[in-house]
């Protein structure tokens, strides 16, 4: 049992209800309106707000659902000459069914986005401007390893099994594979130009990558560690995820503003107008819906799937949608 489960917790979020024990809840962090939310799948709305965050931006749940993980693009700078492991921002434990954060965890560096291996106990954070990934231990709350990439990583894939991750390396077209049992950079593979976000395949074999700079999807072969196959998107492509049909990828256009499925198997690409600039973006499993955010504009938009069609939009109180974290009960 974790230690920090043992702390009291004591403050629970006044006027909002408490998240329910059933169904899906969507946790999306609001960078500069400084909270997470927590919207429920099935009415897509708005059931709880967490406070006492700055600008948050990566953001994952344990398995369990009983916390949540999330980084911060807030950086203090550190004072002249000090040692590059000087924390200078943070990283909150929220406990959802309290409200509250339960406490800030130091770290060297702003974290862009953050993974957590499958038995809930290590998050995995990138810092851009550090050329490196922390590893925060959930069972002493500490960063215990630091973890050399390429330049400017940016985003984190762990395996089901627990034993890799890979890690986007935006300044250099590569990705980085970490070997989780002896937490060591173990092969590095190619990622078409400017890897950001990605997804694996349902296989794991694949992992499929945004290229911005480009306007594509890059399906990267993990046996090989080639770029196998590209798919045009449209100008700085960002949020990028897979469907419920394990063959459709979803990705946004910023500049194009729009919503893009591809059909990995026929190779039939459909599309939907979404303005102002489609930012993030996260297939919900079991609902058939596809959440994506707005990069200028405080809202949701939530679309079905096989139409393709906005089905309903999420008002939010501020700021704009970044990393999700989905945890169905």
């Amino acid at each position: 049992m974790f230690r920090f489960i043992q702390i009291a917790l004591i403050s629970v979020l006044a006027g909002w209800p408490l998240i329910g024990s059933a169904g899906t809840t969507v946790y999306i962090p609001l960078g500069a309106a400084n909270r997470v939310i927590a919207v429920d799948a099935a009415t897509h709305q708005i059931t709880a707000q967490y406070t006492g965050v700055e600008n948050p931006h990566g953001l994952v749940a344990t398995p369990d659902g009983e916390y949540l993980v999330a980084g911060s693009l807030a950086e203090t700078p550190a004072p002249a000459g000090a040692s590059p492991d000087t924390p200078t921002s943070k990283l909150y434990l929220i406990h959802p069914e309290h409200g509250h954060v339960m406490l800030t965890i130091p770290v060297a560096g702003w974290s862009h986005h953050e993974a957590i291996t499958p038995d809930g106990r290590y998050v995995i954070s990138t810092h851009a401007t550090r050329g490196e990934v922390s590893v925060l231990d959930l069972t002493n709350n500490q960063i215990v390893q630091r973890i050399s990439t390429g330049s400017a990583p940016n985003y984190t894939l762990v395996t089901r099994d627990g034993k890799r991750a890979y890690v986007s390396n935006s300044g250099n077209g590569t990705l980085t594979e970490i070997d989780l049992k002896i937490w060591k950079s173990v092969r590095t593979l190619d990622a078409g130009p400017s890897p950001e976000h990605m997804v694996f395949a349902p296989d794991e074999q694949t992992i499929y990558v945004t290229n911005p700079r480009v306007g594509t999807v890059s399906a990267v072969a993990v046996a090989s560690g080639k770029v196998v196959k590209t798919y045009q998107i449209g100008p700085d492509v960002h949020g990028l995820d897979i469907g419920d049909d394990g063959k459709t990828l979803f990705a946004t256009s910023k500049k194009a503003e729009t919503l893009v499925a591809v059909n990995t198997a026929s190779g039939q690409i459909r599309s939907l107008s979404l303005a102002p600039a489609p930012y993030h973006l996260n297939t919900i499993p079991g609902t058939g819906m596809v959440y994506v955010s707005s990069r200028n504009k405080p809202v949701i938009w939530v679309i079905d799937q096989q139409s393709l069609q906005v089905t309903a939009t999420i008002d939010l109180p501020g700021g704009e949608g970044h990393q999700m974290a989905i945890v169905a009960e």
